[in-house]
């Protein structure tokens, strides 16, 4: 059973950054032991790592996984929107992201200011893309949606997303 959109909804992901879709595919997203879960609180530096994601389907289905911060330099001014983290096409079914080809590579969230929503979307793919896909000349002022119209992937299958802010600066004494 796919996820319910109303988490993305309520914050704002729907709209911001994707139009509204039925979920069809399950994903899950873990940083170190911990499951992502729509909203979730997640500190940066959990997060250095790439996630563990888990993508169900079969190994014929193949998927793009793109992963987004909306809310780039700041929430209140998101004049970078969307800044962009990962970007990894032709993933095979019930496989992960290790399996695909990385466009982007992954960049770890670095919020500078207020609560960042960092949001992992997931497409299926009619065909293999990546001889088409070139990694973006920039991560500032990405659009998921004229990626995703770009390459033909229609609607979102699946989507989850974290929020992290600054983590304060250690004392030292």
């Amino acid at each position: 059973m796919a996820a319910s959109v109303d988490p993305l909804v309520v914050g704002r992901v729907i709209g911001d950054v994707l139009d509204m879709y039925i979920p069809t595919a399950n994903m899950s997203v873990y940083t170190g032991p911990k499951h992502i879960t729509n909203g979730c609180e997640i500190k940066p530096s959990a997060a250095v790592n790439p996630p563990k994601v888990n993508i169900s389907g079969n190994s014929d289905e193949l998927y793009t996984l793109v992963m987004t911060d909306p809310d780039a330099p700041s929430p209140s001014e998101p004049n970078m929107r969307e800044w962009v983290h990962w970007i990894v096409v032709d993933i095979p079914g019930g496989t992960d992201p290790s399996k695909g080809k990385e466009i982007l590579p992954y960049m770890e969230p670095r919020p500078p200011v207020g609560i960042h929503r960092y949001i992992f979307v997931l497409f299926r793919q009619s065909s293999p893309v990546g001889l088409m896909v070139q990694q973006p000349p920039s991560r500032a002022n990405f659009s998921t949606r004229m990626f995703a119209g770009h390459l033909n992937l229609g609607l979102p299958v699946a989507t989850v997303y974290f929020n992290a802010q600054k983590e304060p600066a250690s004392r030292r004494r």
